[in-house]
């Protein structure tokens, strides 16, 4: 079969699995940005409103159904989802009319927390605008869903793509994309969240860099990494940031290596690193022209239990001081799973087979840890926001392997052949 035919069933095969869990993928940062959807489609407030509380309510009655089905005392039980349901929804109407009848109706979002939590989530509407027309058409649960399996799907192909440029042989690039569906990345691009646009328009850049680094299309490439960082800033202006700076510093990196060692810095290398400090640059500036939640705002929003409490009057010392405990504890619980540390050494040693495009994946991969960074909080759910540091493996590992396959790609006679594709 022709290699797009392969990349289809990938994807196809990949959409039937989610049929298995169309609801109870939610956090609840979800009810933000489905709210935000919502209100963007012409839902006023209390409309917007009634659909993600049922939306969401419904997720975690699924749940609850599930769990009970599976418990070894309680299986015999009534079901315990409608119960679940209207606790759920009552809960949230309360806080909701709360806000509302207090006057709390600015923004898109709906009113679920303090007006200063949800300015957060206002600043982020490139997630929301991506989802408003498949809840228009499908309605909020299938709405939601199909959108997550597009974002995931896209990125999988994105991974295909940017294995291909490198010249990766066709099993080799299905086999990242299949990592990447398969791997937490996966998992986390499913929920309705911003980590899988930000995985997809993360892998797009890294597209962009492997164009210009083998020169086959320079400004194409340019021009991608570019509209990377612009649609990321969108989606989540800090990680734009993070993924700016870094590649920036793996460009700047790649030039003095080569001068290092007696050779031409290239255009390349020096082009992205300009491209990139103009989008690390350009975040900060027009995120400080629009007023957007700061550094220390979101240090702040940590600290006080998304400002249930007073603010601290030394939050850095106390950030810094969580700093070390988290990393600690973050050490311990990957050194009794070292799954993440292994995944990241194979794809570091695969990515060695590129050294300029290896410099740059690592780089992508450390926004993930300055991501988690930047919320040390050991509790968020699932390790979603350390999950960009797994791209590292999904295009590492299959350069890896390209010797395995070169070695077992044989002719009859003996005598090696040429990569597939």
């Amino acid at each position: 079969m022709r290699p797009r035919t392969w990349v289809l069933l990938l994807a196809a095969l990949f959409a039937l699995m989610q049929l298995a869990t169309v609801e109870g993928r939610d956090t609840p940062d979800s009810k933000n940005y489905v709210s935000y959807a919502l209100s963007l489609t012409g839902a006023d407030k209390r409309e917007a409103a009634a659909a993600t509380i049922d939306h969401y309510c419904s997720g975690k009655a699924a749940m609850a159904h599930r769990a009970q089905l599976v418990d070894v005392v309680r299986f015999h039980a009534p079901d315990p989802a409608p119960q679940v349901f209207e606790e759920c929804r009552e809960q949230e109407w309360r806080q909701v009319e709360a806000r509302l009848a207090a006057g709390d109706t600015a923004g898109h979002t709906v009113p679920f927390m303090p007006e200063r939590f949800m300015r957060i989530f206002e600043v982020r509407p490139g997630y929301p605008l991506v989802l408003a027309p498949f809840v228009a058409l499908l309605g909020v649960t299938w709405g939601v869903w199909t959108a997550g399996v597009l974002i995931t799907c896209a990125g999988g192909v994105l991974a295909y793509l940017v294995l291909r440029t490198l010249a990766a042989p066709v099993p080799l690039a299905l086999t990242g994309m299949a990592l990447y569906l398969v791997l937490p990345c996966g998992t986390t691009a499913m929920r309705p969240m911003t980590e899988g646009l930000m995985l997809a328009l993360t892998l797009a850049a890294l597209w962009g860099c492997a164009l210009v680094l083998g020169g086959t299309r320079p400004r194409a490439g340019l021009a991608l990494v570019g509209g990377a960082l612009v649609a990321l800033f969108t989606v989540k202006h800090s990680q734009a940031l993070f993924l700016g700076a870094c590649l920036a510093a793996a460009g700047v990196a790649v030039a003095v290596r080569r001068r290092g060692r007696g050779m031409p810095a290239g255009r390349g290398p020096v082009a992205l690193a300009a491209v990139a400090c103009a989008g690390a640059l350009g975040t900060v500036l027009v995120s400080r022209l629009l007023d957007y939640p700061s550094m220390s705002e979101s240090v702040q929003d940590l600290l006080t239990d998304h400002f249930a409490r007073p603010d601290r009057e030394q939050p850095w010392a106390e950030f810094f001081q969580l700093q070390g405990n988290f990393w600690t504890e973050w050490a311990r619980r990957q050194l009794w799973e070292p799954f993440l540390l292994a995944a990241l050494a194979a794809g570091a040693w695969g990515a060695l087979r590129r050294p300029a495009f290896g410099v740059f994946l690592a780089a992508a991969a450390c926004t993930g840890f300055l991501n988690q960074a930047g919320h040390p909080d050991i509790n968020i759910w699932g390790d979603r926001l350390i999950t960009v540091a797994w791209l590292l493996p999904v295009l590492g590992v299959p350069l890896l392997l390209e010797p395995v396959l070169r070695r077992a790609v044989v002719p009859a006679q003996g005598a090696p052949v040429e990569p597939v594709g």
